[in-house]
């Protein structure tokens, strides 16, 4: 009798392990899903970098003489400006390097500040190639490769990781927040910056995110 209950709570407790890895991996997935449409929001948009999505559908579109490729970059009213400048801008590919290399930059130009207007958002002028960061190359990477598993990997485990460095330092001034005013004090700032963090990804599985929700 002994041996089989022990065989019950060892099957239990691996049963018990099992669902609790089962549902860190889902509530880390769901974590990375909404942060993939939640991130390319302020502090990410890339759009008007040259190494961007924007830029390089324009650059092909210059290359194949084919202005469709970068319309759904803007909307519907902007399309006679840009098929305009495109057409000016092709036509003088093979004259002068020089003065091509200046239209072809007032294209890009153009065709960037265009797209941000149709997100409520300022254009800034365009950034270099290499100023995207790495979660938004990865994510782009990912498209291209038609696999998220390298993104979601590297997503989730930077997740954990940053959850964890922050339970981390608050736990360990919990036993110290009552023993000085100023131990109170960094214990609350750790407090803080450790709720504050799980209530942002909270908010974020609350109301999800998409891209015409928020504004680069």
């Amino acid at each position: 009798m002994e041996t089989k209950e022990k065989k019950l709570l060892e099957g239990n407790a691996s049963e018990t392990k099992t669902q609790r890895n089962s549902f860190k991996a889902t509530l880390l997935l769901g974590l990375t899903i909404c942060l993939m449409f939640a991130l390319p929001l302020t502090s990410l948009g890339h759009c008007d970098s040259y190494d961007g999505p924007v830029v390089k559908d324009a650059l092909k579109a210059l290359e194949t003489n084919n202005v469709t490729r970068v319309l759904k970059w803007i909307s519907k009213e902007q399309e006679p400006e840009i098929i305009s400048l495109f057409n000016k801008t092709y036509n003088l590919r093979g004259g002068d390097q020089e003065i091509y290399g200046i239209v072809e930059k007032h294209f890009l130009e153009t065709l960037v500040r265009l797209h941000r207007e149709t997100e409520g958002a300022p254009y800034t002028g365009l950034k270099p190639a290499g100023t995207t960061k790495k979660i938004i190359v990865l994510s782009d990477q990912a498209i291209d490769s038609k696999s998220v598993d390298n993104l979601v990997g590297k997503l989730n485990g930077h997740i954990e990781k940053v959850v964890r460095e922050k339970f981390t330092v608050v736990s360990a001034l919990y036993s110290e927040k009552d023993k000085s005013p100023e131990k109170g004090r960094e214990y609350v700032k750790a407090y803080v910056d450790y709720t504050h963090t799980l209530e942002a990804i909270h908010d974020i599985l609350e109301r999800g995110g998409g891209h015409a929700e928020h504004k680069h």
